[in-house]
């Protein structure tokens, strides 16, 4: 997994999937369901939607 501004990325979806940001918007919302504070950001450069977690100095 890699890291990114101070961010983990847990998981990637393409943008141009049919259902758009939905199945990322989905596992970040499962991930907050165990108590993960995941977000979803959009990766311009890679096109694809980004389910994060802020970085812990122990990574």
């Amino acid at each position: 997994m890699a890291a990114t501004s101070g961010a983990k990325v847990l998981e990637r979806f393409p943008a141009g999937s049919p259902r758009g940001s939905w199945p990322a918007e989905e596992y970040a919302a499962r991930c907050r369901a165990e108590g993960e504070p995941a977000t979803v950001v959009m990766d311009l450069r890679s096109d694809a939607f980004l389910v994060v977690v802020p970085s812990s100095e122990d990574d």
